[in-house]
């Protein structure tokens, strides 16, 4: 049965996530819904729906002007198995010391490298974005220069292989990963456990910092926060705030024309700018908290 997808902007993150809400009383209904913020300065949010069949695109049509949206682009998938897709085109990564594999390319760790396992399926996090690869470079660039990390939070951890890298770099160290959402923080779980790192990190679902669960655990020695540029001015105020005196934060998911205006945001708070690094389109920071 082919799968087909229906893609529209609009302004606004409660117009999009009203948008979305309508779509799942869409009949036939959709087997997902996604809203995402379009990180370019434009202020607009792309909608999307998934489904098994053609959707009804007289009744998209109807909802797009009722919230007022553009026309809906409506495309049909080619039915492709996506997993072997990625299987083949998804060579492993070094980023450093470490080495980002899937279960398929296990015959081609390094002995000398620190492996990390993400499978094929989890798309994103895998260590081929230049954000994720960003931070994994940081961390080893940090410990090579001799830092002892405590306490550390991956914020917004995705498939937790910053706090993994974190784990097999300092082994008694307390590592808390977080994410807003609940299949992350399970897709994080499974990863822990298939890198026989199950208990060494605490996964938990929270927005933000302002949750007991790292509050307790706070402050802390690094905090890696790839998510995303509105999302990292917010957060700088209580980021920095969470950081120990002395304490690093690794950011990204900037792109590069981006970067200039959260380096800023994070020295006005108070941070000083250790390092920046691109690759592809993307920034990676290293801030430091003074002493």
């Amino acid at each position: 049965m082919p799968t087909y997808t229906a893609l529209t902007t609009l302004s606004g993150k409660h117009a999009a996530e009203a948008l979305g809400e309508d779509l799942e009383r869409l009949t036939p209904e959709p087997t997902g819904i996604g809203t995402f913020e379009i990180e370019d300065g434009s202020g607009l949010w792309e909608v999307g729906a998934y489904f098994d069949g053609a959707p009804d695109e007289a009744g998209l049509a109807v909802l797009a002007a009722m919230h007022d949206a553009k026309p809906f682009v409506v495309s049909e998938l080619p039915d492709v198995d996506w997993v072997a897709k990625v299987r083949r085109e998804l060579v492993p990564v070094e980023a450093g010391r470490f080495f980002v594999y899937g279960s398929h390319d296990a015959d081609k760790v390094p002995s000398n490298s620190v492996p990390l396992l993400i499978e094929a399926s989890m798309a994103f996090g895998t260590g081929h974005h230049g954000t994720t690869q960003g931070c994994l470079r940081a961390l080893d660039k940090l410990a090579a220069e001799g830092m002892t990390a405590t306490r550390v939070l991956d914020l917004g951890c995705g498939t937790a292989v910053l706090a993994m890298g974190a784990a097999h770099v300092w082994p008694d160290a307390t590592i808390l990963a977080s994410d807003i959402d609940e299949v992350a923080v399970e897709v994080a779980e499974a990863n822990l456990a298939a890198n026989g790192l199950a208990g060494r990190v605490a996964c938990i679902e929270a927005e933000g910092l302002d949750n007991p669960d790292i509050a307790g655990k706070a402050p802390f020695d690094l905090i890696f926060a790839n998510i995303l540029k509105g999302p990292l001015i917010a957060l700088a105020p209580a980021i920095t705030d969470a950081l120990a005196p002395g304490g690093c934060v690794i950011l990204s998911g900037i792109l590069n024309e981006q970067a200039d205006e959260v380096i800023e945001v994070y020295s006005v708070a108070g941070n000083s700018l250790v390092e920046r690094s691109e690759i592809g389109e993307w920034t990676t920071t290293v801030l430091r908290k003074p002493v």
